[in-house]
């Protein structure tokens, strides 16, 4: 079996704004989420800002009230979950719930309730943390909770290759639905705001103190952020079938880990360029085929020269013509989640033919000279859009969305 994949349903959970159409908006208005960090006292910090999803009330999202103790992990997805399924208009209690799966991509899972557990045993002892937390704990629990919120039974699993993983969630998810294992995907990415991550980044010199620029000359590093981002994925004919709002398709994608540094890239983009060439075949296209890349664009001097060579040795003179857009510079790096909300982006895009912009582009960088789309959205026909997303360890991914022509 080799079903056509399409993307059917969008749900977001992020900093400029929650639903498809408020994040939608935020994007291409290029509003900014950073705003001082309020979940922990950043005071011993170098620095002070983050992008964290403010106002968020997970009982507007789920019907069961035992859900509501959950980590923030999994209610974000949960939430991010719901919003894509009433924006798919399926039913899932009209298909069979062995078929439905979920598949999630995460860097520290539950990690706000690792930080409780951790505090607890230092400030006390490990007899004075309840164990309740401990049961909350595994990362894998997101996608289970989810299964649990709305009956799902099918393949069910959790990708935590941190800042690629919503990509290779959402790649085992496409490959499901087309070798015939499942009918419809929950598929995507979630990480809560952490304190490790802040300070992890931080002692590696990689948080910028106000704004994220990427691919500007004076770019000073990343922003810390939070959020959940969710689409649904079905076959062709079975969208075609109850008449389904069809975004995009997905044709393909490419993994790869160069192993090269725990958390630098190779320089020269080598697993960069392996993982765009491998989706590129994957989806049977040629690179000048591809108008749009939705970058990684982290805003570190390493991650964007990189990204920029890489972009380059792939796409050869092709590069010069591609716009290239980090929607970080808005929403800061929501870690596992960020690639889920990013192909998310570029189903938007490939769907309205306009790309966000990259915000905060101010001074041109001569090691990162391509079209970045700076500070304001340009209306442009995309038919192929990549997503590219990358992690520590060396971890690689590309993802290729197509405009839906039947």
């Amino acid at each position: 079996m080799d079903r056509r994949v399409v993307i059917t349903g969008l749900g977001t959970i992020t900093p400029i704004g929650s639903g498809k159409e408020a994040f939608w908006e935020a994007l291409l208005a290029g509003k900014s989420g950073v705003d001082d960090v309020r979940c922990f006292d950043t005071s011993h910090h170098r620095v002070h800002k983050g992008c964290e999803v403010r106002d968020f009330d997970f009982r507007q999202y789920t019907k069961n009230g035992a859900l509501e103790k959950l980590g923030r992990g999994s209610q974000l997805a949960i939430a991010a979950t719901r919003l894509a399924l009433e924006d798919s208009g399926l039913e899932p209690d009209a298909i069979e719930p062995e078929r439905i799966g979920v598949s999630v991509g995460t860097t520290g899972g539950e990690i706000q309730i690792l930080e409780k557990i951790n505090l607890l045993r230092y400030e006390q002892d490990e007899d004075y943390v309840d164990s309740a937390l401990f049961l909350k704990h595994p990362c894998n629990n997101i996608p289970a909770n989810i299964a649990k919120e709305f009956g799902f039974k099918g393949p069910n699993t959790i990708i935590p290759t941190a800042c690629a993983a919503g990509n290779y969630a959402i790649g085992y998810a496409y490959d499901l639905i087309k070798l015939g294992r499942a009918d419809v995907m929950l598929a995507g990415g979630s990480d809560p705001f952490s304190k490790v991550a802040f300070t992890g980044f931080s002692r590696l010199g990689a948080v910028a103190p106000d704004i994220c620029q990427p691919f500007d000359k004076n770019r000073k590093g990343m922003i810390i952020g939070e959020g959940a981002g969710i689409l649904v994925l079905e076959p062709l004919d079975k969208a075609l079938a109850r008449e389904a709002n069809i975004y995009a398709e997905v044709i393909g994608y490419g993994l790869s880990c160069d192993g090269y540094h725990i958390t630098t890239p190779h320089p020269e983009g080598d697993g960069v360029v392996s993982s765009v060439k491998k989706a590129l075949k994957s989806a049977g296209i040629r690179p000048e085929d591809v108008q749009y890349i939705n970058a990684h664009g982290t805003g570190t001097i390493a991650n964007d020269r990189a990204e920029t060579i890489s972009i380059k040795k792939v796409f050869n003179e092709h590069a010069k013509r591609l716009l290239v857009s980090s929607i970080k510079s808005m929403l800061g790096h929501t870690m596992g989640a960020a690639s889920a909300i990013e192909a998310i982006t570029c189903a938007l895009v490939v769907s309205n033919d306009v790309v966000p912009p990259t915000i905060n582009y101010i001074t041109k960088d001569p090691e990162c000279d391509l079209d970045y789309v700076p500070n304001v959205k340009r209306e442009h026909r995309v038919d192929v859009a990549l997503n590219t997303a990358y992690a520590f360890g060396g971890n690689n991914s590309c993802l290729v969305v197509k405009k839906f022509l039947n």
